[in-house]
């Protein structure tokens, strides 16, 4: 019984390589994500969606020139058409896709929309850098739509990755719990007003 209870406790558990920024980058993020989907805000994967879709195409215009009914000698104009389109889409969508990232993406690990019952209209970016061979982890959030109204200030949260792991590489959820959430508190809080 004690096993089971060791095993459940070890699954649980968030193990990096220390000498793998990736690794440390990739525990931080998958972190975060779950972090901000349990304050209630559900994630937004249209972006992801429509790189799916761009891929599929590519992908439908392979298989019908791979399994098109007729034969070779038959299919050759259809074969010819489709050489001609693959590149031609090919490249049309990467170029595309490499505009996508350079433009909206950029560091993005999370898209949300608002929380319900919230009376903002306009969801979360939350985005991180964690450099090579540094070991300052940055954590922003903005807003999905910054031209909006109830689009909040830019909040940033800048640290050592060594605050949050063990010199075993386990993170310590807790701290990095806590620095997170006052992160989208700061986020969330509402400027005072003024008075005229």
């Amino acid at each position: 019984m004690e096993e089971k209870k060791e095993e459940s406790k070890n699954k649980n558990v968030k193990k990096a390589n220390l000498l793998d920024h990736n690794s440390i980058k990739h525990i931080l993020d998958e972190s975060v994500s779950d972090i901000v989907t349990s304050r209630g805000y559900k994630e937004d994967v249209r972006l992801s969606n429509l790189k799916l879709f761009l891929g599929a195409i590519i992908i439908v215009v392979a298989l019908v020139a791979q399994f098109y009914n007729k034969k070779f000698p038959e299919n050759r104009d259809y074969l010819i058409g489709c050489i001609a389109l693959y590149p031609f889409l090919l490249i049309r969508f990467i170029v595309l896709l490499q505009l996508i990232l350079y433009t909206k993406e950029k560091n993005a690990i999370l898209f949300t929309y608002p929380p319900e019952g919230s009376f903002t209209s306009t969801g979360l970016v939350v985005s991180s850098k964690l450099p090579r061979f540094s070991d300052e982890y940055t954590l922003t959030i903005d807003s999905a739509d910054p031209k909006s109204i109830s689009a909040g200030k830019s909040v940033q949260l800048t640290k050592s990755v060594t605050q949050w792991f063990t010199k075993d590489g386990l993170l310590v959820e807790g701290l990095f719990w806590k620095d997170v959430e006052a992160l989208i508190k700061d986020y969330a809080k509402e400027e005072p007003k003024k008075k005229r």
